[in-house]
């Protein structure tokens, strides 16, 4: 229990003293998480919404493929990105392996199935009240999408939340295609993993707390907007 009590005491120590070496990880996770749902958003609503609106042969399919894929293994991806980036991939020209750039795609990869399955229901759910409306004036399919999404955007928040707590909590994928380098590809999921296995156990505690924090903040921030969604179109 001694060893316990000190790594967390030495933990706190950590962060009250604004570590230098725990702040430039945790900035370097937020900002690729924050790229990597940016992008999700851009990506998954919109290919949510027009699932959501669309009617055409094999849409059933497609549904199922993306909600299957909420659940893709984070390993899996990024072996596939990896191979992707790699010298002999179809993208190692590039040169982004071992990169933040390489972890933004790979988390990208793995939030816009999610993005855009809850994009989906909430357009559906949204179509199905407004679908005479829109259709008696004229609107085709584009301009459908295009009303719901931003009728919607307040619920739509949660499926950015939602992706942004998938990203944050990501470790198999970031670790695989961006290697864990020291000052230069170190999340918090991959310190932890690292310093865990090093014994450098305040650390890891110190890191995992901010973790911790950053995601039952996101909880807390989704439940309060979908409390207000369904106050709202009550």
């Amino acid at each position: 229990m001694s060893g316990l009590g000190a790594a967390f005491s030495d933990a706190f120590a950590l962060l009250a003293g604004f570590d230098h070496q725990v702040a430039e990880i945790v900035t370097l996770s937020l900002e690729v998480s924050g790229l990597a749902v940016l992008l999700g958003t851009l990506i998954g609503l919109p290919l949510g919404a027009c699932l959501g609106v669309g009617r055409f042969p094999g849409r059933q399919l497609l549904v199922v493929v993306l909600n299957g894929c909420m659940g893709l293994p984070s390993v899996v991806v990024g072996v596939v990105v990896y191979l992707a980036l790699s010298r002999s991939g179809p993208l190692g020209s590039l040169g982004l392996l071992y990169s933040p750039t390489a972890m933004v795609i790979a988390q990208t990869v793995l939030v816009v199935p999610l993005m855009a399955a809850i994009a989906r229901q909430v357009v559906e759910d949204a179509w199905r009240e407004y679908e005479e409306e829109l259709t008696a004036m004229g609107f085709r399919w584009a301009g459908r999408v295009r009303v719901l999404l931003h009728d919607c955007r307040h619920s739509l928040m949660v499926a950015v939340l939602a992706g942004l707590g998938r990203a944050m909590s990501e470790v198999g994928a970031v670790m695989i295609v961006g290697g864990n380098i020291d000052r230069s590809t170190r999340t918090m999921t991959t310190a932890i993993a690292l310093e865990t296995s090093k014994g450098d156990l305040p650390l890891a505690v110190a890191l995992g707390m901010v973790l911790l924090a950053v995601i039952l903040l996101l909880n807390g921030v989704a439940y309060a907007l979908r409390q207000w969604a369904m106050r709202r179109y009550a």
